[in-house]
């Protein structure tokens, strides 16, 4: 079979239905948004150096192989079709290759329709609440584009924020692009790990997708909680169980699929704990109304929080995948160690990464990169 039309999900259909399904976003004429675009590059821009002083790392002083792009709903949604698509290339060629003689093409037409719908209610949902994204795969997608990821800043969904918090403009774009382009250094610090990720989560769908129609069923309980609303999350915060467990790896069994989780567990918590960091080492000199924003929105954290406690419910990990928390406490603890130069090290190859375990107990993980004694066992947080 050609793989090259193998496809269980029609991607340019999720793109569309996100597209005719996402929500309104804030009121703006031609020359607001023009503004809004500019200003927001501008931070971006005005960012990097922040981050470059913080974190020590000397990768962004070159970030040449990646991208800025101000998006809105749509768009946003379009490009992650585009690098799901992308993700997924490897994992449909492996199918296609063992399993695509048994799947028909009716089959495949009836499989792609209903996900590309369901993953379009999925991407309209969040597109109206992500403030920016790294997309580390964008240069997987054509030749013509930058070796490197893009960075994403969704502008009506940024403008949203600010006016519903009454905060100022300036200071809260830039307090928003200092996370966005944590992310983009830590890839441009250490260019072996979009290869080492892709290649871990091609791994790790290829085991799933051994069972097309169980990629179906999961899309669909997915979907369904988006169409559901609130219900579970809102009885997850309040510490009572949800209905049940949906997830997208819901189905993981063996003992391989769950050490792959763990080691993309540990790595996406590593990246959002050492971007939150950075942001607490943002002060009053770079952001001058920082506190009042952290208040503003920490007060309004239900909706963020909300949204990370879906991602973790459609991807089967409530209780397992706590990013923010657990790679801050490592981070933190982990710098407080060794320094920020010796928690570096952390860039420099697959075989420094933490361990999900090394994770709770940062300690081990300064010990085997030669830091302090290995007796140390402080768990994070502690």
């Amino acid at each position: 079979m050609d793989t090259t039309e193998f496809r269980l999900i029609n991607w340019d259909l999720a793109a569309g239905t996100a597209a005719k399904l996402v929500a309104a976003g804030p009121s703006l004429t031609g020359t607001e948004i023009a503004a809004v675009v500019a200003d927001l590059r501008a931070k971006a821009d005005e960012s990097v150096e922040h981050v470059h002083r913080i974190t020590g790392l000397e990768a962004a002083a070159d970030l040449r192989d990646s991208q800025v792009l101000i998006v809105d709903r749509p768009g946003w949604a379009k490009a992650n079709t585009q690098s799901f698509e992308a993700m997924l290339g490897p994992a449909m060629e492996h199918l296609a290759a063992t399993r695509g003689e048994k799947i028909s093409e009716a089959a495949q037409v009836l499989s792609s329709t209903a996900t590309g719908v369901e993953m379009g209610a999925i991407l309209a949902f969040m597109s109206s609440k992500v403030l920016g994204q790294y997309d580390p795969f964008a240069g997987l997608l054509r030749a013509d584009l930058p070796s490197g990821g893009r960075l994403m800043l969704v502008a009506p969904n940024i403008v949203a924020i600010e006016r519903e918090l009454k905060v100022d403009t300036d200071d809260f774009r830039l307090w928003v692009t200092l996370h966005e382009q944590t992310h983009r250094v830590q890839f441009a610090a250490a260019p072996w790990l979009r290869e080492h990720l892709q290649s871990k989560i091609a791994e790790l769908l290829a085991s799933l997708l051994a069972e097309p129609e169980a990629l179906g069923e999961r899309l669909r309980a997915a979907a369904s909680e988006v169409i559901r609303g609130k219900k579970d999350l809102e009885a997850a915060d309040a510490g009572r169980p949800s209905s049940g467990d949906t997830g997208l790896l819901a189905g993981l069994r063996t003992g391989e699929q769950k050490a792959i989780l763990s080691h993309i567990t540990a790595v996406m918590s590593l990246l959002e704990g050492h971007a939150n960091v950075v942001m607490d080492a943002v002060d009053s000199s770079i952001v001058p109304s920082v506190r009042t924003i952290r208040q503003r929105f920490g007060a309004r954290g239900k909706d963020r929080g909300m949204v990370e406690k879906w991602l973790r419910k459609l991807l089967g990990l409530d209780a397992k995948m706590r990013q923010y928390a657990d790679g801050q406490r490592f981070v933190s603890r982990a710098v407080k160690l060794m320094g920020m130069e010796g928690f570096n090290r952390v860039w420099e190859g697959p075989e420094n990464l933490p361990t999900e375990h090394e994770l709770h107990h940062p300690a081990a993980w300064v010990a085997r990169m030669g830091g302090s004694p290995a007796g140390d066992q402080t768990p994070a947080g502690n």
